[in-house]
């Protein structure tokens, strides 16, 4: 039986304000106040994590026992078949220290065409999102989601973040820059969830969180 997280705050364990938008947004129907990192002052641990799963408990654990509160971390990234399913868990390091994603989703185009990977069918790729909440006390609740697509280039949209641009997931004509939040999301807007945090996220509130209250006014990151 899983553990439950009844209302109150949650310390979100991330410093990426794209992935801390998504997460306030998926929490809206609940009664859980979200409180980032960089409000609550946590430091970014080293991700040493072998695996997407390792790293947000990591992150989780870490954030949990710093704010001693429950605490929510995700770990995420592309991993595209060509590449041998790089760049994986160092997606974010591919973007550099500045976090610039033009560079990675270049990179990611480069490197495709290197390795002559050039009709759709030898551009096949998936996000993954690992999901975990933990406590102080060091129990934790893991999940995993994926979403499966094409990369494509030149990138197109603007919205979202990361690698959401060159990214067209399957049954779809537009990519995920093209794409509003509440498409990804799905799951507070009456659809199935479409992205891999998303269909994650629904995992874990299954488990995790009690039934949602009705969508509320979005909340805007600080």
């Amino acid at each position: 039986m899983a553990r439950k997280v009844i209302g109150g705050t949650l310390a979100v364990a991330t410093h990426n304000e794209g992935k801390l938008r998504e997460m306030r947004q998926l929490l809206q129907p609940f009664a859980i106040t979200a409180v980032s990192a960089g409000e609550l002052g946590l430091p970014e641990p080293d991700e040493t994590g072998s695996t997407f799963i390792a790293n947000a408990e990591l992150k989780a654990l870490a954030a949990a026992t710093f704010a001693h509160l429950p605490a929510l971390a995700d770990d995420s990234g592309l991993c595209v078949d060509a590449l041998d399913g790089a760049p994986g868990i160092y997606s974010a390091r591919w973007a550099g220290p500045q976090r610039d994603f033009d560079i990675a989703m270049a990179r990611v185009a480069a490197e495709m065409q290197e390795r002559k990977a050039l009709d759709p069918s030898q551009r096949r790729g998936h996000f993954v999102s690992a999901l975990t909440i933990a406590w102080p006390d060091g129990h934790r609740e893991t999940v995993e989601g994926k979403v499966h697509g094409t990369l494509i280039w030149p990138k197109r949209g603007t919205i979202g973040f990361g690698y959401d641009p060159m990214f067209l997931p399957d049954g779809h004509s537009r990519t995920f820059g093209e794409m509003s939040s509440a498409e990804k999301h799905g799951l507070t807007f009456g659809r199935p969830p479409l992205s891999h945090r998303a269909r994650a996220f629904k995992m874990l509130a299954d488990a995790c969180f009690s039934a949602p209250r009705e969508p509320v006014a979005p909340i805007v990151p600080v």
